[in-house]
């Protein structure tokens, strides 16, 4: 695919995109704050530390147009994380962006994959009280007179 028909076909949400992840290289890098004990803690006792002294962001971000949905977000480490998903071609994209100093800002694809199939599934890693399955035999007996379905 040619680039000027990419722009053309996707330029509105790869320009959102490419702003959001510029400015998640402007964040300051997750583990910035200054260390106790003159330096002798833990790895586990500095993050013992920063989970209760930092708040988890909630800083989150979505728009759409008729071919892809775009998601920004903050992970846990402080990074910029943007996930696109083209309803066209049910592909799903997930990318990673960190500041910091020049040797550590940059952008990471995370991870990629077909999500078509995905979408056919009626269940996987499903904790849910009731199961595909045992809600569609409790709406069909509600249907044909038999009990209520589940509230």
């Amino acid at each position: 695919m040619k680039l000027s028909r990419l722009l053309d076909d996707h330029g509105s949400i790869l320009l959102a995109g490419l702003g959001l992840v510029v400015i998640g290289l402007a964040v300051a890098p997750a583990g910035a704050l200054p260390q106790t004990n003159g330096g002798q803690e833990s790895e586990a006792q500095r993050l013992r530390r920063l989970a209760e002294s930092r708040p988890l962001p909630s800083i989150a971000n979505a728009d759409s147009n008729d071919q892809m949905i775009a998601v920004t977000g903050i992970d846990m480490t402080g990074s910029s994380v943007l996930y696109l998903v083209d309803t066209q071609n049910r592909q799903l994209a997930i990318y990673q962006a960190s500041g910091g100093s020049e040797s550590t800002q940059g952008v990471k694809l995370i991870g990629a994959r077909r999500i078509d199939l995905d979408l056919k599934l009626y269940g996987f890693n499903d904790k849910s009280e009731y199961s595909f399955e045992e809600l569609e035999k409790r709406f069909d007996q509600a249907k044909n007179g038999g009990a209520n379905p589940p509230r």
